[in-house]
């Protein structure tokens, strides 16, 4: 199937009105910081089809992110709008944007580090506080309030914060 100019540009707008919707578990980042909006295409004049690689295989909020997306394209003209889970290639935290790490960080969350899925793995993980920069962390439980989480605590100014997980 050839895609005329017009309709890329629709797709494009498409695809960046699905990524403007907000994470249900991190309303601070949309899903296209996230990096889990993979694709769209449309089908028919209002019908379009959406890629969405849930963070991990059992990820509670991909129904939420699914009607999020739904409404959202709905809105805007898609009479029928169909939500794909597609698992390959499979999300990593390296697909979060820099301005996503950014707004975690600035939310109070350590955001994962950058090349984490690909690089060498480091025997200790420095996790930097996101409250007063300092690196002497310590890890008080493996989960916060959701699986993508680790609850930490600074040593240094003492405050608890979340840690998103290197996956």
């Amino acid at each position: 199937m050839v895609t005329t100019p017009l309709e890329s540009a629709l797709e494009d707008r498409l695809r960046e009105l699905a990524g403007s919707v907000p994470d249900p578990e991190l309303p601070m980042i949309t899903l296209a910081e996230l990096g889990v909006v993979r694709g769209v295409r449309m089908l028919a004049p209002h019908s379009v089809e959406v890629d969405l690689t849930p963070t991990y295989t059992g990820c509670p909020a991909v129904e939420a992110m699914s009607a999020d997306i739904e409404k959202v394209l709905h809105d805007h003209g898609m009479a029928d709008v169909t939500v794909r889970r597609v698992l390959t290639p499979p999300w990593s935290t390296d697909d979060i944007t820099a301005e996503g790490r950014r707004k975690l960080a600035e939310s109070g969350i350590a955001p994962p580090r950058a090349g984490a899925a690909y690089g060498p793995v480091p025997l200790t993980l420095s996790v930097r506080c996101p409250h007063c920069g300092s690196t002497d962390t310590e890890l008080l439980s493996r989960f916060s309030s959701t699986a993508c989480k680790a609850l930490r605590r600074c040593v240094t100014c003492r405050e608890p914060f979340d840690h998103f997980k290197e996956l």
